[in-house]
């Protein structure tokens, strides 16, 4: 069962530990939302979980009744060492303590080797099942499709802005890079709004519970994907800026040749092309 408000503040208080708002902790208490999170998931006995930020251990032990193996990353050296106790008779766990990334925007090699260590060891698929951190979340989701981990969908909690962004439409405030890159790789539902009282301490924001199942061919356009994702990044550097303002600071050499073929109208901004204008768009600039 998922633990309560009381249950994880009697925990954290037996470890001398408190809620560490630089680390944006923030515990999932609402077990029906808990529940949901998890079927969405549809976690199969083989597969391979990665959670991220797994807390007290209330959502990594319901992982671990129904997926072949889990990987749970928590920075909080606290944490960690409550999970290690608490946690201590399970076999098909792999707690890390380490920050999920090692750059702004690169995922830990060892959570990346963890997972596909036991991707190889079951011969199976990765899920992302996790409550994620807030301020981690957009550059985590965007870096774990662009690897080569087997991962075929991803079930998460997120800060409702970020929610908005992943699912916004072209010409649209909140359409930039997250947006073209994740719906290029996958298609996003929401499974259910998630109010700021369904977590301790309370955030000031609302959230949501988001899926995200990713592209069978993923894994074999991985190349041009993240080409994509670096000519969009470059290319919304100045949001209110044409594409060829920013294309002569990021390809320089190529303006001219987009120019001369009259394929693309330099003078559009970056909101107004659509994720299948935006791929095409890549594919003709060099690698």
């Amino acid at each position: 069962m998922p633990q309560t408000k009381t249950e994880i503040t009697a925990l954290l208080d037996a470890s001398g530990l408190a809620a560490n708002k630089r680390l944006g902790q923030h515990f999932l208490i609402d077990g029906n939302l808990m529940h949901r999170l998890v079927d969405a998931a549809e976690i199969e006995r083989d597969d391979v979980v990665l959670e991220v930020g797994p807390g007290t251990g209330s959502l990594t032990e319901m992982l671990l009744t129904r997926a072949g193996h889990v990987v749970a990353v928590e920075v909080d050296r606290g944490l960690h060492d409550l999970l290690t106790q608490r946690l201590r008779d399970a076999s098909n766990l792999t707690l890390l303590h380490t920050d999920v990334l090692e750059t702004k925007s690169r995922t830990t090699g060892a959570v990346t080797d963890a997972v596909r260590d036991a991707c190889m060891s079951l011969n199976a698929r990765a899920l992302l099942v996790a409550n994620l951190p807030y301020h981690i979340a957009s550059p985590l989701l965007v870096d774990l499709v662009l690897t080569d981990l087997p991962f075929t969908s991803m079930c998460f909690t997120v800060q409702r802005e970020v929610a908005m962004r992943i699912a916004a439409a072209p010409r649209s405030k909140d359409y930039g890079p997250l947006s073209i890159v994740l719906q290029v790789v996958g298609a996003v539902r929401r499974i259910a709004a998630v109010p700021r009282r369904a977590f301790w301490p309370v955030p000031a924001v609302e959230s949501s519970l988001l899926r995200m199942d990713l592209a069978p061919d993923r894994r074999d356009r991985l190349d041009a994907l993240r080409h994509l994702n670096r000519v969009v990044k470059a290319c919304f550097l100045h949001r209110r800026k044409t594409l060829g303002h920013n294309l002569r600071r990021a390809f320089p050499d190529a303006v001219d040749a987009l120019k001369a073929t009259g394929q693309w109208d330099l003078n559009r901004r970056p909101e107004d092309l659509s994720t299948e204008e935006w791929i095409a768009f890549a594919d003709s600039l060099p690698v």
